[in-house]
């Protein structure tokens, strides 16, 4: 049976991650950004018969529910998780009074086999609509264990929830910190100034987020700051994207410790990390945080990860410049996407996982991003890594985001298009970014256009390009043919 969750990073959340599998049900945590007609349209892929809702995303619930009713009959039950203060609906199950009302000594319903889907994780839609991914127990359990090992997460945590617990099940720690005895603090909203009073109230050990979060972090306003323990630095991992060096040494440079790790929903979230080496430890902040911002090498749970020609599948030189794709195999790759054969044959096809990321592997085995396949942009026949680009953007002491798409041109093809938000009361031209990435940057990689204003995100932080690409699609043609080609 498949469960679904709609709630945000609450207790409940937490509890229904081990509930739902000794229950020997399927946990299906939906994201909750999401709306009524794409929450209606995953409940009837996935085939829930409950879902367990958050009370201030009821309305969401309600809705979806009504659109699955048009079609279907045989809707999920809906049981209501109450944080608020005074009674909840009276046509809802009360998610405490079931606790309470439960069995205290029911039997614990084991997978028969360790391959067993344990839960259903759908992909953020950064390109497209989401697919189910099927993580098994076994899987679950091996990158649980890989990723409190690499994080250096010992026994008796205190970790803070700023990772969504949808995404991924938490990168796999809401099982991992229950392996290591932790203390879970729950954070429903997340803000830079509730991030600092967290770990300053609770002493908190570990957390974790996107390139994004790190970036709220390291420009908190100071009257919202809070000081770190004392004697020790907080330990966050960060993923999802590729971290910007300047983000990585700002928040080296506020007493943090950072892990680099790279994966994807079909890799259970952390497939890779940048293993640190100690003789990097003498080298200068920037540097340091130029290799750390590299996606490193295989953890433990993962059997091999490749950059391969995806036509030929040979795996490219170790040179630092030829462009492959990344490929993973291992017991921590999904099982397949749920109800969708044809995308898992695709997925998998020549035996590996095929991630859609374009990188290289560089001289000492690490391998690094340079951009999705998507995202990649041809000009003039010359591929540029918009990652390249967007990591000279955030140089720029203006800029607190940054994004770079391809424009459509008619001379070159493509150019490159910057959409930036700069920080709170700074300023800056467009003029003036595009000559400060001219010179930092071969002239052809740098932007011709830049766009400011907010950038559109998906709820793990990532920014969704394909919004961009298309709002750079509308505004056509730069360079006009019989123009000027500079």
């Amino acid at each position: 049976m498949w469960v679904a969750a709609l709630a945000a990073n609450i207790p409940a959340m937490y509890e229904l991650h081990f509930g739902v599998p000794m229950a020997g049900a399927v946990l299906c945590t939906l994201n909750t950004r999401l709306d009524s007609a794409m929450v209606s349209v995953l409940l009837k892929h996935s085939e829930a018969k409950v879902i367990f809702v958050d009370d201030q995303l009821l309305q969401i619930a309600q809705g979806a529910l009504k659109l699955l009713s048009e079609n279907n009959p045989n809707l999920p039950r809906l049981i209501l998780i109450s944080e608020s203060s005074g009674s909840p609906p009276s046509e809802y199950l009360d998610y405490e009074t079931l606790i309470i009302n439960a069995d205290p000594h029911f039997d614990i319903k084991w997978p028969a086999d360790e391959c067993d889907p344990i839960s259903l994780n759908y992909t953020s839609g950064t390109t497209s609509r989401p697919k189910g991914v099927v993580y098994s127990h076994r899987g679950a359990y091996l990158n649980a264990i890989a990723t409190i090992l690499f994080n250096d997460i010992t026994t008796l945590p205190v970790y803070l929830w700023t990772v969504p617990m949808f995404h991924c099940n938490g990168w796999c720690l809401a099982w991992g910190i229950s392996a290591q005895g932790g203390i879970n603090v729950c954070l429903r909203n997340v803000t830079a100034k509730a991030i600092f009073d967290c770990i300053s109230r609770h002493n908190v050990t570990h957390m974790g987020g996107a390139p994004t979060v790190l970036n709220m972090i390291a420009n908190c306003p100071l009257a919202d700051r809070k000081p770190l323990p004392a004697g020790r630095k907080v330990g966050i991992m960060t993923g999802a994207a590729p971290p910007p060096p300047q983000v990585l040494s700002n928040m080296e440079e506020l007493g943090f410790h950072v892990t680099h790790a790279y994966g994807l929903t079909e890799t259970y979230g952390p497939g890779t990390v940048c293993t640190w080496k100690p003789q990097w430890d003498s080298l200068p902040i920037q540097e340091r945080a130029r290799l750390k911002a590299r996606q490193g090498l295989n953890h433990i749970g993962i059997e091999e990860i490749d950059i391969k020609d995806p036509v030929t599948m040979i795996s490219v030189p170790a040179d630092g410049q030829t462009m492959g794709e990344v490929m993973f195999r291992g017991n921590t790759v999904m099982n397949g996407y749920f109800r969708d054969l044809n995308a898992t044959k695709e997925a998998f096809a020549g035996g590996w996982f095929r991630s859609g990321d374009l990188g290289v592997r560089q001289a000492d085995g690490y391998i690094q991003l340079k951009d999705r396949s998507k995202d990649i942009i041809i000009s003039g026949g010359e591929n540029i890594s918009t990652i390249e680009v967007e990591s000279v953007l955030f140089n720029h002491p203006a800029v607190l985001e940054a994004a770079v798409v391809g424009r459509p041109d008619e001379h070159w093809g493509e150019t490159p298009c910057a959409f930036v938000l700069l920080k709170e009361g700074a300023n800056a031209t467009a003029e003036e970014i595009i000559a400060f990435c001219r010179a930092r940057l071969p002239h052809y990689m740098a932007p011709k256009s830049v766009v400011f204003g907010e950038l559109p995100k998906t709820s793990t932080g990532k920014t969704q390009k394909y919004v961009l690409r298309e709002k750079a699609k509308a505004m056509g043609s730069l360079f006009k043919k019989g123009g000027s080609k500079l």
